[in-house]
């Protein structure tokens, strides 16, 4: 079967100490017909010199992830097209099945779950998160998809930051059937903080005033509360395993919450006004 070429498309900014990773991983690929594509949002550090030893197509553009993602599209090659985040890894067959699912279900886009790594009691707590929500609509988002589709559907939202993850997807799935694959992405949580996902969950919530709107969603759902997704409740033995990440979870879903429910009052404040 001949297959056509995947545009890998990274977003970056100051991405020095992630983007090797990434880059590697892709180069690693059972699946060798790509291409990379690095859009950066002018990175102070070595994230340019580091996407240089991997690819010519390295760009420069802002403000946001949304525009990055749409202008990386626009100098791909590709006729399928992968959105990623520097921090992430691909384990070795994730294109080869993004692409053979494509060819043989002719999807409109796919979902690649994720698991996190990192270092400290909150990157564990983090990957808690991330296990237990793994398959629920609410958490995750396909970052796979076909170009003509892509193009067609008008790409990301510029006017989001954050909620596009979702928004797009959402937009693809009413036309078009989404799929799972079972290889993942690793994401690299880093050493968060508790500070640093409320820092992250405000910046998010500042456009998601908008999203809801756009979607036709109340405020109050399980894609904005976490205490309201079934997963809490459907996977609790998971939660006695160890009810120490438990509790770090429940105190970090509260921080966030809090957060991003600021965020959510202050963009929508600053809107109407």
């Amino acid at each position: 079967m001949k297959y056509p070429v995947v545009s890998a498309i990274i977003t970056t900014k100051n991405s020095s100490a992630t983007l090797g990773a990434l880059l590697e991983s892709i180069k690693r690929q059972t699946f060798s017909k790509s291409e990379v594509v690095v859009v950066d949002n002018n990175s102070f550090d070595q994230t340019g010199q580091i996407a240089k030893k991997y690819t010519s197509k390295v760009y420069s553009k802002g403000p946001e992830r949304s525009a990055q993602r749409n202008f990386g599209a626009s100098k791909s090659q590709g006729e399928y097209l992968l959105f990623l985040d520097s921090d992430m890894v691909l384990t070795e067959n994730v294109l080869d099945e993004c692409v053979k699912r494509m060819v043989e279900e002719k999807v409109g886009g796919i979902i690649i779950p994720e698991k996190s790594f990192g270092n400290g009691f909150w990157a564990k707590v983090k990957a808690l998160e991330r296990k237990i929500n793994e398959g629920e609509d609410y958490f995750e988002a396909a970052r796979f998809f076909p170009k003509k589709i892509f193009r067609d559907m008008g790409g990301y939202d510029e006017n989001l930051t954050g909620p596009e993850d979702w928004d797009f997807p959402q937009r693809v799935a009413r036309k078009y059937k989404i799929v799972r694959t079972h290889s993942y992405i690793l994401h690299n949580e880093g050493e968060p903080s508790l500070k640093s996902f409320a820092k992250r969950k405000y910046y998010y919530g500042l456009s998601v005033h908008k999203y809801l709107k756009k979607q036709n969603l109340p405020a109050i759902s399980p894609r904005t509360v976490y205490f309201l997704r079934r997963s809490f409740y459907k996977r609790w033995k998971e939660l006695l395993v160890n009810p120490l990440l438990s509790a770090g979870m429940l105190l970090m879903l509260f921080v966030e919450s809090a957060a991003g429910g600021l965020g959510y009052l202050v963009g929508r404040f600053n809107n109407e006004s």
